[in-house]
C-alpha cells in the first residue's frame, strides 16, 4: 500500500531547549479541525448516524470501563512505585503512561471494530440497515469514524489524568531525591502553572498525537478485516500486525545484505503492512526532546494515506459480501 521510511526521526533535528508555544498553537488548531469534522460528519450526513450509534456502542460496552478503569490504575501506579532509574523516573513514567493509553485504545478499537461489524454481518443487522438509503460504504466509513470517536472518549479522561500526574510527578520526584529546590506548583505572582512541570507535560503532547494516528492506522485495518473475518480472528490478526509493524523498519535493515528472497519478503512485509514504528517516541521520551511538528506532519499523512487504503479495501471486501 504504503511505506514509510521510519529512519526519516533521525534526519530531522529536533531541540531541547525552548519549546515555541506556535507549535502548541498549530496542534490546537489541527486538534480542533479534526474533532469538529468528526462532529459535522456525524450530525450532516448519512454515514454520521451509523458513527453515532457506533460511538454510543463503544461507550456502553463493559469493555469501554474496564479500560478505562485499568488505565487510570495503572498511569496512578507509575506515578508513585519508583522504577529505580537512577533520576530518569519521569521518563519512565511518561514511556509507560503512553504505552498504557496506546493498548487501551487499541483494544477498544479492535474490539468495537469486530463486535459492531463481525456480529452485524453474522447477525444479518447489516442487511436490516442497508435496507435503509445507506449504502455500504457509507455503513463502512461510519463505522470507522464512529469507532474512532469511542477511542477519544477512553483517550479523554486517560489523557487528562496521565498529563496531571506527570505535573505532580516533578514535584514529587524533587522530594524523594531531595536533590535541589522542589519546584512549586505556581507562580507566586503571575499565577500560572510552573515552567519546570509545564515542560514535562508539553513535552508528551506529541506523543498523545502518534498514539491517535497509530489507533487510527490499526482501526482502519481492523475494519477492513471485519468485513470478511469473524471477531477471533480479527483480534489475533491485529495483534500480529501490531507486532510485525513495529518490527517492519527494523526487518528491512537487518536483512539489507542478506539473501535476495528474504530481503523481497521482508520489503513486501514493511510494504503492505503498515509501519507503526513511525508512531514509536521512546526515542524522544529517552532524551527528553520535543518531536518536531515536521516529522508530525510526516506521521499525519502516512496515517491518512495508509488509512484511506484500508478502507478503499474494505469497500472491496464489503462490496460483494452476501448478507442475508
Amino acid at each position: 500500500m504504503f511505506s514509510f521510511d521510519p529512519t526519516i526521526l533521525a534526519a530531522i533535528e529536533s531541540t531541547e531547549a525552548e519549546i515555541p508555544p506556535g507549535q502548541f498553537w498549530a496542534a490546537g488548531a489541527a486538534t480542533m479541525l479534526v474533532l469538529m469534522a468528526m462532529t459535522a460528519f456525524s450530525y450532516l450526513t448519512r454515514a454520521g448516524v451509523i458513527a453515532r450509534a457506533t460511538t454510543k456502542e463503544s461507550i456502553r460496552q463493559p469493555v469501554f470501563s474496564f479500560l478505562l478503569g485499568i488505565g487510570l490504575i495503572v498511569l496512578v501506579f507509575n506515578t508513585f512505585v519508583p522504577f529505580f532509574s537512577l533520576g530518569d523516573d519521569i521518563k519512565m513514567q511518561k514511556d509507560c503512561g503512553l504505552a498504557t493509553i496506546l493498548i487501551s485504545g487499541l483494544l477498544l478499537a479492535v474490539w468495537t471494530s469486530s463486535i459492531g461489524i463481525s456480529n452485524e454481518i453474522e447477525g444479518k443487522t447489516a442487511m436490516t440497515l442497508l435496507s435503509k438509503p445507506i449504502n455500504r460504504r457509507q455503513f463502512v466509513v461510519g463505522k470507522y469514524v464512529g469507532i474512532l470517536q469511542g477511542v477519544l472518549w477512553l483517550l479523554l479522561p486517560l489523557l487528562i489524568a496521565f498529563l496531571l500526574l506527570i505535573f505532580y510527578k516533578v514535584g514529587y520526584d524533587a522530594k524523594e531525591s531531595g536533590a535541589g529546590e522542589i519546584p512549586e506548583y505556581f507562580d507566586a505572582y503571575t499565577w500560572l502553572p510552573n515552567p519546570e512541570r509545564m515542560r514535562a507535560v508539553l513535552l508528551v503532547l506529541p506523543g498523545i498525537a502518534l498514539i491517535f494516528l497509530e489507533i487510527a492506522v490499526l482501526t482502519a485495518v481492523s475494519v477492513a478485516l471485519s468485513t470478511r473475518v469473524p471477531m477471533v480472528v480479527n483480534i489475533v490478526s491485529c495483534l500480529a500486525i501490531f507486532v510485525v509493524g513495529h518490527l517492519a523498519g527494523v526487518l528491512v535493515q537487518t536483512n539489507q545484505e542478506g539473501l535476495e528472497p528474504v530481503q523481497f519478503v521482508a520489503k513486501l512485509i514493511a510494504t503492505i503492512l503498515p509501519s507503526l514504528d513511525v508512531f514509536n517516541m521512546q526515542a524522544a521520551v529517552a532524551t527528553d526532546t520535543m518531536v518536531p511538528p515536521v516529522y508530525l506532519g510526516y506521521a499525519a499523512l502516512y496515517c491518512v494515506v495508509y488509512c484511506t487504503a484500508a478502507i478503499l479495501l474494505a469497500f472491496i471486501l464489503f462490496e460483494d459480501r452476501d448478507l442475508a
